[in-house]
């Protein structure tokens, strides 16, 4: 039973004819507080829905800003892990939610967040095992956000890194893998090739254009990915629902740079 109802949680976050999937993650507000395009989220899922994104990822206390009773759907992965950066350690995640209590409040995934090469990196990886275990028992589809980020790691986006968060998350037993883009088809085809699931890139910082935007998601498409999980450069975009237009049609049509980018003028 657990096994039918995963493969009917993912068709709800994953495109079931393309295989791949637009993500927008609005979890941001524990991290750095209210910032633009999280503040009214009921605004903000509406129009990345209305623009056609798979999913979003959001914070267990907000699911009901997020449930809109109309319009497109769209699906709910709950983010389970959790850090502000008023801490000392922002980078040491913990466990805020359960697989469970994301079940009861009508979550299609879960995600959770691990960064790997700091002190907290026990810690993290053991509850990262322990979601797992949940997420299995419960037929639960489950996204990891895996980042090189710590005292040890020189660059987060060095693809010998990121091609081994990629593998950790993995061989940890997640069902999608979310790194950041190494900064060329090339390199990200390591981390693709590397890594049995389904690889999605981050978003990163707001950009300072659309075509760099763009041509981000198309390298990543270019080197085996599965798709885009971003959060600021949609959600604090001028106009999301063009923005996840744009994306979607590079990710699930297939579309050039300049082509999508018609969805912007």
């Amino acid at each position: 039973m657990t096994i039918i109802g995963k493969k009917i949680r993912t068709e709800r976050i994953i495109n079931r004819n393309t295989g791949k999937t637009v993500i927008v993650p609005m979890d941001h507000g524990i991290s750095v507080g209210p910032i633009a395009g999280i503040i009214d989220m009921k605004k903000t899922i509406q129009m990345v829905a209305e623009g056609g994104a798979n999913a979003i990822v959001e914070h267990k206390g907000l699911v009901e800003e997020g449930h809109r009773r109309g319009g497109s759907d769209i699906g709910l992965i709950i983010h389970l892990s959790a850090s502000t950066s008023l801490s000392m350690y922002p980078n040491a995640k913990t466990l805020v939610c359960s697989v469970e209590e994301a079940v009861k409040l009508g979550a299609d995934a879960v995600s959770i967040h691990v960064n790997l090469g700091n002190g907290q990196e026990r810690e993290m990886l053991h509850d990262f095992g322990k979601v797992v275990y949940d997420a299995r028992t419960w037929g639960m589809p489950l996204l990891a956000m895996m980042y090189p980020r710590g005292e040890k790691i020189k660059d987060e986006y060095d693809v010998k890194v990121v091609k081994h968060a990629a593998r950790v998350g993995n061989e940890m037993g997640a069902d999608i893998v979310k790194v950041s883009y190494t900064g060329s088809a090339e390199s990200f085809r390591e981390v693709t090739e590397g890594c049995n699931v389904p690889v999605v890139i981050a978003g990163g910082p707001k950009m300072e254009s659309d075509r760099e935007i763009l041509e981000m998601v198309r390298g990543a498409m270019d080197a085996g990915g599965a798709g885009a999980s971003i959060g600021r450069n949609i959600f604090q975009h001028r106009d999301p629902k063009a923005m996840v237009q744009a994306i979607s049609s590079i990710v699930h049509e297939d579309c050039s740079v300049d082509k999508a980018l018609k969805f912007l003028a």
